[in-house]
């Protein structure tokens, strides 16, 4: 691809469309050309926000628009197989809110359609693009903690959400665990890869999603991972990663963290903080960026946030779900 300016398309209108849109009107080598909503309503009032010049009131618009190079994919993730599927099909090149889908098989079909097609797919897990993350990833793989022996990351929010809201409802596929603890979870995969044995627990609702759960995933090497999301109890969002020889400690927001603490035995700690010009700790632009690089490089798959450690990630959340009893009504 030219270095031009990569056209984007944006599909849903909610509050994670309009943090991401946000960051992407600020990098001067993207240009959001389209939203799309199922109310026509909705996209044109969220494109006069944001200075987009065309508003669809339906995603298959949006899906054939050949002046979108690549579309963000934003809908509640039990529409995203169902939204990606149609970007896919119709030649566009797709990044799609994280969980990437309600389950792992929607998930390869998913991955089996951008493949059979030639087109780029990446899964917004903005946490694998993060500067901050990325350098801790690297001390690890580095050694500068020895081997790793455990991991815990914890994400939960206090609510209380009522039942008729997204995070509890079975249709839009709610609960804590892919809601929240997909990241935790995919914390422990960047780090670990995916685990061989998975044990959970759960406090389950009415309406049968997850309140809060709490999973040991273990490795043939010894390994193990505590994570643990709810929709009950604000917790630290707070991460540590324990090895050999030495801890690293991230005190809060683990998945976009501003600072994180490195304990080598026999040293004194270091503090590694963001770098300021990288922008907020919110900013979803590190991930743009990288589909970005990505689609001017020609490929479809980015090496940061690859398939295959998506597909990863779903077959854990499937055998969590497994383990604890959620099923969703479209799933039967």
């Amino acid at each position: 691809m030219a270095e031009r300016s990569v056209r984007w398309g944006i599909l849903a209108t909610g509050g994670i469309a309009a943090a991401f849109t946000a960051d992407l009107v600020d990098l001067p080598d993207a240009e959001i050309v389209a939203v799309a909503s199922r109310s026509e309503e909705s996209a044109r009032a969220f494109g006069e926000r944001f200075g987009i010049p065309r508003a669809y009131g339906g995603w298959e618009s949006l899906a054939g628009d050949e002046d979108i190079d690549v579309v963000y994919v934003a809908a509640p993730h039990s529409a995203h197989r169902a939204a990606a599927g149609l970007c896919l099909e119709a030649g566009r090149n797709v990044l799609c809110e994280k969980p990437f889908t309600l389950n792992l098989r929607e998930a390869e079909e998913l991955v089996a359609l951008a493949r059979g097609r030639g087109r780029f797919l990446m899964e917004a897990m903005w946490m694998y693009c993060n500067p901050l993350v990325r350098r801790l990833k690297a001390l690890v793989d580095d050694g500068a903690i020895g081997e790793v022996r455990t991991v815990q990351a914890d994400f939960g929010l206090a609510g209380p959400f009522p039942p008729a809201h997204r995070l509890r409802d079975p249709a839009l596929g709610g609960g804590a665990l892919l809601d929240l603890g997909v990241y935790p979870v995919s914390f422990a995969h960047l780090l670990l890869g995916e685990p061989s044995d998975v044990a959970a627990r759960a406090t389950l609702s009415a309406e049968g999603v997850d309140l809060q759960t709490g999973a040991l995933l273990c490795w043939d090497g010894g390994a193990l991972a505590s994570v643990h999301c709810s929709i009950v109890g604000g917790t630290s969002v707070s991460a540590s990663v324990t090895g050999s020889h030495g801890r690293i400690d991230i005190p809060y927001g683990f998945f976009h963290p501003d600072r994180f603490v490195l304990h080598r035995d026999g040293r004194d700690p270091e503090e590694f903080a963001a770098d300021p010009a990288d922008g907020p700790r919110s900013s979803l632009r590190h991930e743009a960026k990288e589909v970005m690089r990505a689609l001017r490089a020609g490929e479809t798959e980015s090496p940061l946030v690859p398939l295959d450690g998506t597909l990863a990630v779903m077959r854990t959340l499937d055998a969590i779900r497994e383990r604890i009893g959620v099923r969703y009504p479209m799933e039967v």
